[in-house]
């Protein structure tokens, strides 16, 4: 029966202790708060004026410094991936090393001070890179059975394949396509050796363009022919008999072939009229991010801090001061 009550005992104390404890905890928090009560009425004037201070610059930094995001969408056409990614690198070296010289006088930008950054990022389109191409399909397929299908699409083996991609560039105020856009797109268009890989290749498409209509032509006539033999209006020793139906749908199959083929060869004749064809222009969206237009709220909050550190380090100096002297 001792021990019994002798545990109890012990309970009742452990217990007391720690509720003596907590006690204590937020007697603290209610001294500190109390404290700090204190202090901002002792210095409520420092306080205002520190408010109001960092109100009236947070306002004027808002006002003078701006920050605006700009997007270029391009196709780099002719193999000209690789190319593209090395020359938005090489402006965003010089940008990094404030060479504003070489982004005036090279690339041809009218205000290179304004320009802050540069980059580039495929746009992920997985699905029209596939439709591109069977071997694109047979790609990714094979790549997708030893890996995730989601890394792989953004890997930049694939990624840099994409038809699209994005050139976001950043300036400190509003810019315009003369001033930026224009020279960027000619510095980048600017290659002799891709000069003549686009000639070549414009060359070809409109030779097989005349291929195609000459053929679509024969078949037209082919098909009037038998047409003009169904209907027994006309006869032709030259006409070419049909056993079976499934042959005049092979021809009319080939002929629907050639007209859509037709289709994206005047298609390609617009989009390969440069070498990065620009797509999509976006300029001067006003960023907002991070601490961008946010300095009026911020600064006021910043310079009452510090005041509150400096006085919470002016009472622990005075604190451990009257320790040392006692």
């Amino acid at each position: 029966m001792s021990a019994t009550s002798q545990n109890t005992e012990d309970q009742e104390i452990d217990l007391s202790q720690i509720s003596k404890k907590i006690g204590n905890f937020f007697e603290k928090i209610s001294t500190s708060i109390f404290r700090g009560f204190l202090f901002f009425k002792r210095n409520i004037l420092w306080v205002g004026i520190l408010f109001i201070l960092g109100l009236g610059i947070g306002l004027y930094l808002d006002r003078t410094t701006k920050v605006y995001d700009n997007e270029i969408i391009v196709s780099p056409n002719f193999g000209s991936i690789d190319y593209l990614y090395a020359k938005i690198e090489l402006i965003s070296s010089k940008i990094n090393d404030n060479d504003t010289i070489f982004l005036k006088e090279i690339v041809g930008i009218k205000e290179p001070k304004k320009l802050k950054k540069i980059e580039i990022i495929p746009i992920t389109d997985v699905y029209k890179f596939i439709n591109n191409s069977d071997k694109n399909f047979e790609f990714v397929k094979l790549l997708a059975e030893d890996g995730d299908i989601k890394k792989i699409v953004k890997e930049n083996l694939t990624s840099k394949n994409y038809p699209y991609h994005l050139i976001s560039f950043t300036t400190d105020k509003q810019t315009s396509n003369e001033k930026t856009v224009e020279p960027l797109l000619n510095f980048l268009n600017n290659s002799d050796y891709f000069k003549i890989i686009q000639k070549e290749y414009l060359n070809n498409v409109k030779v097989k363009m005349i291929q195609n209509d000459s053929i679509i032509s024969q078949i037209n006539g082919l098909l009037n022919a038998f047409s003009t033999t169904a209907n027994g209006s006309q006869k032709s020793d030259k006409l070419v008999y049909y056993n079976e139906n499934s042959q005049l749908n092979e021809v009319i199959k080939t002929k629907d072939e050639l007209v859509n083929e037709q289709g994206s060869h005047r298609i390609e004749l617009v989009n390969f009229d440069k070498i990065v064809k620009d797509n999509s222009i976006t300029l001067n969206i006003k960023n907002t991010q991070a601490i961008n237009g946010k300095m009026k709220f911020l600064l006021p909050l910043l310079f009452i801090a510090i005041f509150i550190l400096v006085g919470y380090f002016k009472s622990y100096y005075k604190h451990q001061m009257t320790k040392l002297n006692s």
